[in-house]
């Protein structure tokens, strides 16, 4: 017995603090085709950790910019948080991301190409910090969308199959 709660805590121990997920943003997945993923801090009010700790926030229309080597989110809607006073935050005001420099560099000269943008994916808590899950994407095309839905359905359509078919088997 004492053997299995050892295994059991160092399991735990390899998957890292838990994530505790605040919001995420569906609809990037469906627009852009993601590039690369990068996960970072933000740089928070604590009127905003408190409303973010009660899962209250919006990424579908928030954006990336870097302006002067810095990463800066904008558009994110954290709401007001209700038991503050004079000291509660700007719902939609910009937020500063903290990555290191050579992660900026890149996504920097990345922006520079055609199509290119970073949009927020996930926001979370994990170890007590706010992180958020930024991608490099490109836009897709209205064709693109069509093809990716085909394939969701289509991929639906065979699980369904094969429970179907193993629910029949066992019978």
């Amino acid at each position: 017995m004492a053997k299995m709660k050892q295994t059991r805590k160092s399991e735990a121990k390899d998957k890292g603090p838990e994530r505790k997920l605040v919001a995420q943003n569906k609809k990037a997945r469906h627009d852009y085709h993601i590039l690369d993923t990068y996960e970072c801090g933000l740089v928070l009010t604590g009127t905003e950790v408190k409303s973010l700790r009660q899962g209250r926030a919006s990424l579908v229309d928030g954006f990336v910019q870097i302006d002067d080597h810095e990463a800066w989110l904008h558009n994110v809607h954290v709401p007001e948080y209700a038991q503050g006073t004079w000291t509660n935050h700007a719902a939609r005001r910009k937020r500063k991301l903290l990555l290191h420099r050579a992660e900026i560099d890149k996504l920097a000269s990345k922006l520079q190409e055609t199509g290119h943008t970073i949009v927020p994916l996930v926001l979370y808590f994990k170890g007590g910090r706010a992180k958020i899950e930024i991608a490099l994407a490109k836009g897709k095309k209205e064709y693109d969308k069509r093809q990716t839905l085909r394939e969701k359905q289509d991929r639906r359509e065979a699980d369904r199959a094969m429970s179907a078919a193993k629910r029949r088997e066992r019978e």
